[in-house]
């Protein structure tokens, strides 16, 4: 599939996934309509360029009628609804927000891709691995159940019953992704591990883990995620993909603790111990994903291994705090 001439509508484009993702679709000739409900000048969408490059609406996920006007208007052809409150620690602190955001913005926005299925061709939804909740069974395969028990993991699993719902009640051409935790420049949420850890490292102060730094983790890197999700994108109208979720891993698991220091090493600073506090809560033990659906019916793989990712994630990062701290 040729993305030149289509228009597609991303949420959450001013995130560190959606940045990337909009760069990429303006690169391969779509014309991007973006869902901006506040206006971030860090962002890499900003930055970049980007945006200059977009039809923006400004508006919210919870706020259905700027969400049918987006399709309608604009004649949206295809859309990546990656728009969340994303983070685990805002999720525990104000577990309605993150509800509306997460749950009321996705049914807004299948209902109005239902409404709009005339326009509306391709529709790829942007889940977790937080969906699954816990398990003794790992790796997470799409065949397990979705058993979020904290709110950021619920307003994932409910994420993930909609886009099912829309696509086999309504034979919406919806599929849904599943990502571990993905990191790569343009990432400024500092609680998450990597640009945390970085950022301490450029700032010469260890960096502090809220864990006890044994959970394990996927780590993949935010290129591959754009990878993925157009490819899920391009096939979501398919049967066998309609209505069905894709896990996307490298399959590498490590320990927060092992990337923590793997991120010292890629630079230069393994004389920085780690604090590790230990006082995570809501926080699931051991998460990672087979990746083998996704091999074998979309023919995706990842190109970066974690050393890869690194090396093309600390430049990024090295240039962005240089230049907010004069150095």
């Amino acid at each position: 599939m040729s993305w030149r001439g289509s228009t597609v509508l991303v949420t959450g484009a001013t995130g560190v996934v959606g940045s990337w993702l909009c760069q990429r679709l303006v690169a391969e000739g779509a014309e991007l309509v973006v869902l901006v409900r506040d206006w971030d000048p860090r962002s890499e969408l900003v930055r970049s360029g980007t945006i200059q490059q977009a039809r923006v609406v400004q508006g919210a996920l919870e706020d259905y009628a700027s969400l049918e006007r987006a399709l309608s208007e604009h004649e949206v052809d295809a859309v990546f609804h990656l728009g969340a409150q994303a983070i685990v620690g805002v999720a525990l602190r104000s577990p309605l927000l993150t509800f509306e955001s997460n749950i009321r913005g996705t049914y807004n926005l299948l209902e109005a891709c239902r409404i709009h299925r005339d326009l509306v061709r391709n529709i790829v939804v942007a889940s977790s691995d937080k969906a699954y909740g816990d398990s003794d069974l790992l790796p997470y395969t799409e065949d397990m159940p979705l058993q979020g028990r904290h709110p950021y993991d619920v307003s994932k699993s409910c994420t993930d019953l909609l886009a099912h719902t829309y696509a086999h009640t309504y034979d919406l051409p919806v599929a849904i992704a599943r990502c571990g935790n993905i990191y790569g420049g343009g990432d400024l949420n500092w609680s998450r591990i990597v640009p945390g850890t970085i950022r301490a490292a450029l700032e010469n102060r260890p960096p502090v883990l809220r864990s006890d730094g044994s959970n394990i983790r996927d780590y993949i890197y935010v290129e591959d995620v754009v990878d993925a999700y157009l490819a899920l994108a391009e096939r979501s109208h398919e049967a066998g993909i309609r209505g069905e979720a894709f896990n996307f891993s490298p399959e590498s698991r490590v320990s927060v603790l092992a990337i923590t220091r793997a991120v010292l090493k890629a630079m230069g600073r393994e004389d920085l111990q780690p604090i590790v506090e230990g006082k995570a809560q809501a926080e699931i033990q051991d998460q990672y994903l087979d990746s083998a659906k996704a091999r074998n019916r979309l023919g995706w793989a990842p190109n970066h291994d974690l050393a890869a990712g690194l090396d093309l994630t600390l430049p990024w990062y090295r240039a962005y705090l240089g230049s907010r701290h004069g150095r």
